[in-house]
């Protein structure tokens, strides 16, 4: 990073942050965030992709009265099933989250800075800032921007990584998987019911028991919703270890530049 280092130190306003190690994109923003000094914080991507010159059509947008503006790109730069799985998450996330804005959820936005203090209290490693965001504020908008094509790099958003972020906004945010596990458990549990009365049945009047590949396939139901289940309940717990381990969200190495 030895031309962003002078870049920090040529421009006086430019002030840069070098961590000890790469926590992640959330994790980074978060330190921007409590790093700023202003009224108003912007983030964006560093790829090139989100265009610094429609800054202002976003300020402008907050200026109308919103908290949250985001910059949603008019067409996608990326190939189709990135952007129909993209959609399909936001979409599932608004959904069972209740937010709203989750479907304009974008690197690119800007609000306003109250929200540091707010954020200066978050413990753990896992946070999402988009649903903070959402937690503190309501008044959400989005305006259409060009989205160019990325300069340099590749995106490190594949399927893997867009069903780990969804799992960690559904098990941070909130107990919806958990109560899809206790209503799959109950539903189960009748069907259970169902089963043995239906052994009965046959008991009683002919005299006899299904075979193996009727119990083979009960069991196999019932095991797999039983994993199922216990996955969601180890998500939680692996959230709560992580959360009251003291794991930092990040460190600082140095600052450069901007006075430090």
């Amino acid at each position: 990073m030895p031309h962003r280092v002078a870049f920090s130190w040529r421009y006086a306003w430019v002030r840069g942050i070098r961590l000890t190690r790469n926590y992640g994109q959330e994790n980074a923003t978060l330190c921007g965030i409590l790093e700023s000094r202003f009224d108003v914080i912007a983030t964006m991507d560093d790829d090139l992709q989100h265009s610094p010159e429609d800054l202002p059509k976003l300020l402008s947008k907050l200026g109308e009265g919103y908290d949250v503006v985001y910059g949603v790109p008019r067409v996608r730069r990326q190939v189709w099933w990135k952007s129909l799985l993209s959609a399909a998450v936001k979409r599932t996330i608004s959904f069972l989250t209740g937010l709203a804005a989750a479907r304009d959820m974008s690197a690119f936005k800007v609000f306003r800075s109250e929200i540091r203090q707010a954020y200066a209290s978050i413990t753990g490693p896992d946070l999402a800032v988009d649903v903070l965001l959402s937690w503190i504020y309501t008044r959400f908008a989005s305006v259409e921007i060009e989205e160019a094509p990325r300069a340099q790099g590749k995106s490190n958003y594949d399927l893997l990584q867009l069903i780990k972020v969804s799992l960690r906004i559904l098990t941070n945010y909130t107990t919806i998987p958990l109560r899809l596990a206790s209503l799959l458990g109950f539903f189960f549990t009748l069907v259970g019911v169902g089963v043995f009365l239906y052994v009965l049945t046959i008991y009683f009047t002919l005299g006899s028991i299904p075979g193996f590949s009727f119990l083979a396939s009960v069991i196999t139901i019932f095991s797999g919703v039983q994993l199922f289940a216990v996955g969601i309940i180890g998500e939680y717990l692996a959230r709560v270890f992580q959360r009251s381990s003291g794991r930092p969200r990040f460190a600082i190495q140095e600052r450069l530049g901007g006075g430090r």
